[in-house]
């Protein structure tokens, strides 16, 4: 497999090969017109704010930030600048991870942040009708408050839109019993490039009337369209679970386990990895979590079940404790309490948190399928070893989603940028190899790109490109993003 890439110098050559007006006073009182006055931001320190997302250290500065209220505003702004040619960029919260809202060449930002009413739950129909600015654990709680339950649950729930979930199909620890963001959309309002408003799909659970354009917006970031409206399905809320947590003295062990406990008949409503440094590391961060970890330990695996009947859920555990005692695991530690629940919930949400509170990074999004786990994580620290980087692994091991963030640290700059890149081939080619792909959650956004193909053939890149020129010819929305054009 060739396993080239687009250096950062060539990457930069492809900017500048695409020509596009920068927005000038005149754009920002079309705007003005548009939106007032106050939702029209001009000053550097706010452009500089709205230019950057969690995206490693990555800061790129858009012409004008524009904060609209209605999908007529978004339309009226996408129809002015594509008929000037100026790049626009869609933000949500900027939780993003791979670069996916970087305004790369500069152009308009249009920030969701108004876009934040729950406009309606139905609870006939077990749906809902909201913004995609509302944040996903403020519509998690709205709809659990009517016995509702909205699955999808990524780390930075607490802030992150539920329009930037959609636009990388988000997933969370809850995807590996209950599915992505994908399997919840059922309809979508989207503004085209062209300034046009559409629905995607009908409010319907089956759908089989033409081309599922709701789906091929999902997992778009940003380059086909900007989603104003989402009509989402839910589930009846489970009224019980258990948490456990199990250590392991070797972290191949404990990956191993995971396919056992599936194969056992059990299928967890979350599985988490996370290997020895990741733990102490977010132990250091939060002082507050006051788990124990001998030093024999070297991974655990945070696992929930979930359900209406407690006597199914007793067994299930009794079921997972004997499973995993044949993979060398210690003493099974059972949260007594909701408090105990949260806090080993907070463990395995803070890791990317407490990772860059220590240095710069950069985090994969390696995905396998789940018996290959194993063999990813070793893959992983040999390929390391030989580049001389160090890795904290953790992520959905019940998915097979297995989050690789290797550590700066004192790494030089020369390495970082120049030899990296070639260890970070070598691992999505490991992933491909064992049957899996260079992203599970994250999306391709800016960072990825450069190894798209190490995934998907010349075709396909080709069959994509032709769908984004049909829906943005003049490529104005999110250009540079995904692959380069």
């Amino acid at each position: 497999m060739n396993l080239l890439f687009m250096d950062e110098n060539d990457y930069q050559r492809k900017i500048t090969v695409m020509n596009y007006n920068q927005p000038d006073d005149s754009d920002a009182k079309a705007f003005q017109l548009i939106c007032g006055t106050d939702f029209v931001l001009l000053a550097e320190e706010m452009r500089t704010k709205y230019g950057q997302d969690e995206t490693e250290d990555l800061q790129f500065l858009p012409g004008i930030v524009v904060v609209p209220h209605t999908s007529k505003e978004i339309g009226a702004i996408l129809s002015h600048c594509n008929a000037r040619k100026i790049a626009v960029t869609a933000r949500g919260a900027g939780t993003g991870l791979s670069g996916g809202a970087l305004p790369i060449h500069g152009g308009v930002i249009i920030s969701m942040e108004k876009f934040n009413t729950i406009i309606e739950i139905d609870e006939r129909n077990l749906q809902a009708t909201v913004e995609p600015g509302v944040i996903n654990e403020i519509f998690q709680d709205a709809v659990r408050e009517k016995g509702l339950f909205y699955p999808p649950d990524p780390a930075s729930k607490g802030s992150c839109f539920l329009g930037g979930n959609i636009a990388h199909s988000s997933g969370g620890p809850k995807a590996v019993k209950y599915g992505t963001t994908r399997d919840y959309v059922l309809n979508l309002e989207v503004v085209l490039p062209t300034g046009e408003i559409v629905w995607t799909g009908a409010n319907v659970l089956k759908y089989s009337t033409g081309y599922n354009l709701t789906h091929l917006m999902i997992g778009s970031e940003g380059t086909l369209g900007i989603i104003t409206k989402i009509v989402f399905r839910l589930l009846p809320f489970p009224q019980h679970n258990l948490v456990m947590l199990v250590p392991f003295n070797s972290a191949e062990k404990a990956c191993e386990a995971v396919s056992a406990v599936f194969r056992a008949g059990v299928t967890p409503s979350g599985m988490e990895f996370m290997e020895r440094d990741a733990i102490d590391w977010v132990r250091e961060f939060n002082t507050d979590i006051t788990v124990e970890v001998p030093d024999e330990v070297q991974a655990h695996l945070l696992i929930e079940v979930d359900g209406n009947d407690m006597n199914v859920l007793y067994k299930d555990a009794e079921k997972i404790a004997e499973v995993v005692a044949g993979f060398d695991a210690g003493e099974v530690l059972f949260a007594d309490t909701a408090a105990q629940k949260e806090m080993l919930w907070k463990m395995r949400r803070k890791v990317a948190e407490a990772v860059k509170s220590n240095s710069v990074y950069k985090e994969e999004d390696t995905v396998v399928p789940r018996a290959e786990l194993p063999e990813l994580l070793i893959g992983v620290k040999e390929i390391g070893k030989r580049y001389g980087f160090k890795s904290v692994c953790y992520g959905h091991a019940g998915d097979g989603n297995l989050h690789v963030n290797i550590i700066k640290g004192n790494l030089g700059d020369t390495f970082w940028n120049e030899e990296l890149p070639k260890g970070i081939a070598e691992i999505f080619a490991l992933c491909v190899r064992l049957g899996g792909t260079i992203s599970g959650e994250h999306g391709i956004g800016l960072v990825q790109q450069p190894y798209l193909h190490i995934a998907i053939d010349q075709k396909r890149i080709e069959l994509m490109q032709g769908i984004k020129s049909l829906f943005d010819p003049n490529m104005i929305l999110n250009p540079g993003k995904i692959f380069y054009a």
